[in-house]
């Protein structure tokens, strides 16, 4: 008998095209199945250096996506209050008239009456560009309320960061420390690489108030307080300091800890670094003789007070390390009942880092030469990884955090060493990075520079004579100076308050601002239909661009329709968020699969269309004509400087330049021939050390990255900061506001220092004993993941999760309802009881909770009956009104300082508090209901 014939392996489709996914951050390559023109299936590239074939839950989930109801389909218009939901459909013409119409007023007026904030988009390398020709400092990207303390933290210490801009020695670190770490960034690279680890049996310890994903196969879990995490690294740096297991001279090559820093109380120098008459720093020989800090083959004194010649006196900048974090306040016991982490836990860590780090070195056998010309036979490292992620930067003490655990690994001589947290292009940067935020307005309207930037001291601050701040969010202002992402998440209150001036036109895209986006939703909902005395809205006009019907659509004046991900180009460059490992550098491109079914265009193509209408330079030739057709042509052809454009592969005119180069015409072309991406690799002698590799820094000129191979000195001690205290105490020609002197001297410490996070600080504990914190899950980047069809099967609703002990402290039982009250606001949710939390605090899922009407979710769906926020909870202010909810230094909003206190509350049917439905009143609109265009 014959056997039937079977298809063991069937083709998913008819055609497959390479693209790049966008369901979150980790930007993985895509392989996408059709079958008679439509999509069937979603792989993941097995060539892609990003995820190398994985694919989770998010990105196989993408098809759901393309297929949504929730899409946008025109250009709306608003015909009903504020709010209403109330709509009418205009063409493309239409609305591009009424926009250009009004922009073209405000430029002529005053540009920074346009206040232009984009959210989670991957195109920022554009936008702000945009924003710079037009001329407004009012442009800020979602990094504000995400993750600026790390950013910045990094970028102001080591010229690099975590999140997306490093990562650890996956091949030969013996010990990785994860702090605050979520799963929803860069997860498939993260996956992949603790595969590697277990494999090799290296020990993973995490650190965060929650165990869930990552932290659930890790061999340890510490169960830390939110918001102490720089306590426990200061607790673990003293420990390393009392017991001497430091890598000095890793400190002496690679650092400024030799340094002297100036002491003279009360004076214009005191604390700033002593420099020779040329400005090159100083440092103390053995020999008992000043000399250049960065001199070759010096054996400097890293401890002990010095007189110089001209009588001053200094201190080396490990002096003053050493000083402060052996003080007894910073041991183990001293710190152990407020991070929640017993004294003899702390003190085996810190022996486990001192163990793996020094006692198990790796060594490559690689040649390579250092900045200053002298060779070595081999790469010596650290073994010792961390990674860091929102958990320690969301707290308004997160800056500081950051730089400690930044101290920690530069202590172990852990920074981009063989076994370490290793850079990935275009980083190292300078430290600080050199562009400066852009301020001031040339003759043609644009701003010298594009509008985010890192501020070097007081001179770069966006404030007037009187220090009144000159952007709508208050970022780089005296209260806020470093702020390097802006301030998205204080933009309504201060455009509905006209602080410090009245906007005309809050222009914003794909940013949820009066829902998951938003602190004090409530308030906000009323801040954006808020009306004056004339019964104007006191936020003139808001335009919205977004792909998916969400909260925030109902808001907006004018709606503009964008693609799905599926439908358009996109670019991740390099000049944006990378996706380059620590081996090579790398970029990417997204382009259209399919032709939009919808009357909808791509955001970044209606923006250029935009600029071009308004005549903006750069975007329109002498003539006056449109310089680029569509974004797509904008990728090709624009270049930041003569031969640096947005993409780094195939360029020049026969394609065969890296890095830098003329456009390429066919540049598109070639990255779709080789599955959508780019990737050059470092030579194997630089892939170590780079902020002192010589053929690291040469690769790095030659690539467009640096402006010159000039070693970059990591930064125990900051001048930087230190420079912001002077001004504070009277010095130099600008200061602060006297209001605000007291605030700037506190937190602009040089060396990294912890404070009680404000609203710890700030309330009653006894009151509300318990903090509040979300994390974000696996299945699910951000709001728009969580009405995807295939996603709602993991989770349609969410409960605040609380460790039993708790549970039976306040008399709540499994899937009881309870109430959550913080200083601002209260709630009704269910709870479920998990171990797995650290007991003073309680938790749930974040993005999952809807606003009924929304994202055209059914109205019963258990999303809005079910699913709730803590943003509902959290006050965007200090609970002393004095400031916004947000760390000092960057601005970053503190999310995760949030103190609440629970009681069980009846059984109730919904989640309160529960807003009036939205009717978002598109033509045509109907609730989600999936699976129609799919099955046919």
């Amino acid at each position: 008998m014959r056997e039937p014939e079977l298809h063991l392996s069937p083709s998913p489709g008819d055609e497959v095209k390479t693209t790049t996914c966008y369901m979150c951050a980790c930007r993985c390559g895509l392989k996408v199945w059709l079958k008679d023109g439509k999509i069937r299936y979603l792989q993941g590239n097995p060539a892609h250096p990003v995820n190398r074939g994985v694919l989770c839950a998010k990105g196989a989930a993408g098809i759901m996506q393309h297929y949504s109801p929730a899409r946008l389909s025109k250009p709306l218009l608003r015909t009903g209050e504020r709010g209403s939901g109330q709509f009418r459909e205009i063409s493309w013409d239409q609305a591009l008239d009424l926009l250009t119409g009004r922009l073209r007023r405000i430029r002529g007026e005053n540009p920074d009456k346009l206040a232009f904030f984009t959210g989670r988009d991957q195109s920022q390398a554009l936008t702000g560009w945009w924003a710079q020709q037009f001329g407004t400092v009012n442009y800020a990207a979602h990094g504000g309320f995400c993750s600026v303390n790390m950013a910045a933290g990094g970028l102001y210490t080591l010229g690099g960061s975590f999140w997306e801009f490093g990562e650890p020695d996956w091949e030969h670190t013996r010990y990785l420390m994860l702090w605050g770490v979520a799963e929803d960034h860069d997860s498939n690279p993260i996956k992949l690489g603790l595969g590697r680890l277990k494999a090799r049996g290296a020990k993973i310890v995490a650190i965060n108030p929650v165990r869930t994903g990552y932290g659930a196969i890790a061999d340890e879990w510490v169960g830390i307080r939110p918001g102490s995490d720089g306590l426990l690294a200061f607790a673990l740096i003293h420990e390393l300091l009392r017991c001497d297991r430091i890598d000095l001279d890793y400190l002496v090559r690679y650092t400024n800890a030799h340094w002297l820093v100036l002491r003279n109380p009360g004076g214009a120098d005191d604390g700033l670094f002593a420099r020779d008459d040329e400005g090159h720093p100083l440092c103390w020989t053995r020999e008992g003789a000043p000399a250049r800090a960065d001199a070759v083959d010096i054996a400097p004194t890293v401890v002990g007070e010095v007189t110089l010649p001209d009588g001053r006196r200094a201190v080396p900048a490990f002096h003053l390390l050493a000083e402060r974090y052996l003080d007894p306040r910073y041991s183990p016991d001293a710190v152990a009942g407020r991070c929640g982490v017993p004294a003899a836990t702390i003190r085996r860590l810190a022996r486990e880092l001192a163990e793996a780090a020094f006692e198990h070195p790796v060594r490559l056998p690689i040649r390579w030469t250092d900045a200053w010309g002298r060779e070595h036979a081999e790469m010596v490292g650290r073994p010792v990884s961390f990674h860091a992620m929102r958990g320690i930067s969301a707290h308004s003490n997160g800056f500081h955090t950051c730089r400690a655990l930044h101290l920690l690994q530069l202590l172990l001589g852990a920074v981009d060493t063989p076994g370490s947290f290793r850079y990935q292009p275009p980083f190292p940067r300078p430290v600080p990075p050199a562009n400066h935020p852009g301020k001031a307005r040339k003759d043609d309207g644009t701003l010298d520079a594009v509008p985010l930037g890192f501020v070097h001291g007081p001179e770069d601050l966006l404030v007037d004579a009187d220090g009144v701040p000159r952007r709508i969010d208050h970022a780089y202002s005296w209260a806020y100076p470093l702020a390097a992402h802006g301030m998205l998440h204080t933009v309504i209150r201060n455009a509905w308050a006209g602080d410090p001036y009245p906007i005309d036109t809050l222009f914003l895209f794909m940013a949820n601002m009066s829902w998951n986006s938003a602190m004090n939703t409530g308030e906000t909902m009323q801040w954006l239909t808020d009306k004056d005395a004339d019964g104007e809205y006191r936020i003139p006009f808001i335009v919205y661009a977004d792909a998916y019907a969400s909260e925030m659509v109902a808001y907006a004046d004018l709606v503009l329709p964008d693609t799905t991900y599926l439908e358009r180009h996109d670019c991740i460059s390099l000049l944006d968020r990378p996706i380059s490992d620590a081996d090579g550098a790398a970029d990417a491109i997204r382009h259209p699969v399919f032709a939009p079914d919808r009357d909808v265009r791509p955001f970044q193509s209606v923006l250029i269309d935009l600029g071009a209408r308004l005549g903006l330079p750069g975007l329109v030739d002498a003539e006056g004509r449109p310089k680029y057709r569509d974004y797509a042509d904008y990728i090709v052809r624009h270049e930041r400087a003569p031969g640096l454009g947005l993409l780094a592969g195939w360029r020049g005119e026969a394609g065969v330049l890296e890095g830098k180069g003329p456009p390429n015409p066919d540049q598109l072309a070639r990255y779709l021939e080789h599955g959508g991406f780019w990737r050059g690799e470092i030579p194997e002698h630089a892939r170590y050390f780079k902020m002192a590799n010589r053929g690291y820094l040469d690769w790095a000129c030659k690539m467009g990255f640096l402006a010159d191979p000039a070693p970059i000195v990591l930064q125990l001690y900051s001048e930087t900061l230190q420079k912001f205290r002077l001004a504070a105490q009277g010095h130099g020609p600008r200061q602060p506001p006297e209001a605000q002197r007291e605030r700037v001297a506190r937190y602009f410490d040089p060396l990294p220092l912890w404070y009680e996070p404000f609203e710890q600080a700030q309330l009653d504990a006894d009151a509300f004993p318990l903090s509040a914190i979300t994390q974000r899950p696996m299945f699910m980047y951000h709001a728009w993941g969580s009405q995807n069809a295939w996603l709602r099967q993991i989770a349609a609703r969410n409960f605040l999760y609380l460790h039993p002990d708790t549970a039976a402290k306040h008399g709540i039982a499994d899937q009881d309802w309870v109430t959550v009250e913080s200083h601002h606001g209260r709630i009704v949710v269910q709870a479920k009881l998990a171990a797995n939390v650290q007991p003073d605090t309680v938790w749930t899922w974040n993005a999952i909770g809807k606003r009924r009407g929304a994202w055209r979710l059914d109205g019963n769906a258990p999303e809005g009956t079910h699913g709730f926020l803590l943003n509902h909870l959290i006050s965007d202010r200090t609970p002393d009104g004095g400031y916004a909810n947000a760390d000092p230094v960057t601005g970053q909003a503190a999310w995760f300082d949030l103190r609440v206190r629970i009681a069980p509350a009846a059984s109730a049917e919904v989640v309160q508090p529960q807003f009036p439905r939205l009717s978002l009143g598109e033509a045509g609109a109907e609730p989600l209901r999936y699976g129609a265009q799919w099955r046919d």
